[in-house]
């Protein structure tokens, strides 16, 4: 009896008490170096492309700036690497960046065998196919012969095969690695298909194509692409500090926490928020971090929402619905454990 008392009050103590954060190698590197490097696609609108003065912008970028606010209090030092599909696991991999933000999906092989950490699902997205108007489909299943622009490496070009091959339907890939050579193929009518995650697809007709209304989504979603942030296995509070610093912009946004009214809520009685804010200490520091960790995030990055429908929402050329990308609350999967 006496022992199981005092299991129970251990874990009772356990449970209430938070400790530091052991320091880890990659950690310690990002932190003497001063900034995030982050490892971005070679231009996909409002996920991650480069504007004309150079500055890096989109959904998954705000995530390489909430780390580095979260970080150093900064949501600026960040330095951004552009990847291509194939070459960005061997940049993670050779510590060429520090995390990945760029369209990667999470799957069981990557995260094991490649010796990955994903840390978190900023998007909810599947694979689909764009089509010229012109050609007159309506439905994949309508595809049977076409030929097909994907990139090698992915697992869209997995995924294209088995959708092929189940459906009893023939078709002739076009196979090329380039991001924008890709595009131009497509666009010139080099191929009937372009074949991506739809978030890409949206992004390509809205920011690519001669005449976007030329061109048609179908609507057959034939994967699920959960799409998050990546790093390399063996520093625990650095793939910690990444998976939390998307969580808080999720928790954010559920307790309406944002940008414009973060300092007010800094006033806030709701001991959950306080604890986001860092009003009630001990988050940070089981994090390594300052406490003030999250409320970085959302002053200077905003919370998930922001984030989302300034890049990629109703008001931006791809007008992507939230659809399973909405909070929990709503109908979507955005769902953040409780930062406490």
């Amino acid at each position: 009896m006496k022992r199981m008392m005092a299991a129970a009050a251990a874990v009772v103590a356990v449970s209430g008490v938070t400790g530091t954060a052991q320091a880890g190698p990659d950690f310690d590197t990002i932190k003497a170096r001063g900034q995030v490097i982050c490892g971005v696609t070679t231009g996909i609108a409002g996920f991650s492309l480069a504007d004309s003065q150079g500055k890096w912008k989109g959904l998954e970028v705000d995530v390489c700036r909430a780390v580095a606010a979260a970080v150093f209090g900064d949501s600026e030092k960040v330095k951004y690497v552009p990847t291509t599909a194939q070459q960005r696991f061997t940049a993670l991999q050779s510590k060429e960046v520090d995390v990945l933000s760029r369209t990667t999906t999470y799957t069981l092989t990557r995260d094991t065998a490649l010796g990955f950490d994903f840390t978190g699902i900023t998007y909810y997205d599947g694979q689909g196919f764009m089509v010229p108007k012109k050609l007159g489909v309506k439905s994949a299943k309508e595809l049977n012969g076409a030929t097909v622009c994907v990139q090698p490496g992915t697992t869209t070009e997995l995924n294209l095969a088995d959708y092929f091959r189940a459906n009893k339907m023939t078709f002739k890939p076009v196979v090329i690695e380039n991001l924008e050579e890709i595009r131009q193929a497509f666009f010139s009518g080099r191929c009937d298909v372009y074949t991506t995650d739809a978030s890409g697809l949206y992004s390509t007709r809205a920011a690519n194509a001669p005449k976007p209304d030329d061109y048609l989504i179908l609507p057959e979603i034939i994967s699920k692409e959960p799409l998050g942030p990546v790093v390399r296995h063996g520093d625990n509070q650095w793939a910690d500090i990444v998976r939390w610093s998307l969580f808080a912009m999720v928790e954010a946004e559920e307790y309406g926490i944002t940008s414009k009214n973060v300092d007010e809520m800094l006033k806030s009685d709701n001991p959950n928020i306080k604890r986001i804010l860092g009003a009630i200490p001990g988050m940070g520091k089981a994090l390594g971090l300052d406490e003030k960790w999250a409320y970085n995030i959302i002053k200077q990055v905003g919370n998930y929402g922001e984030a989302f429908e300034r890049n990629v929402g109703a008001e931006t050329p791809l007008k992507i619905d939230r659809g399973l990308n909405a909070l929990w609350t709503k109908g979507g999967l955005q769902y953040a454990p409780p930062i406490r």
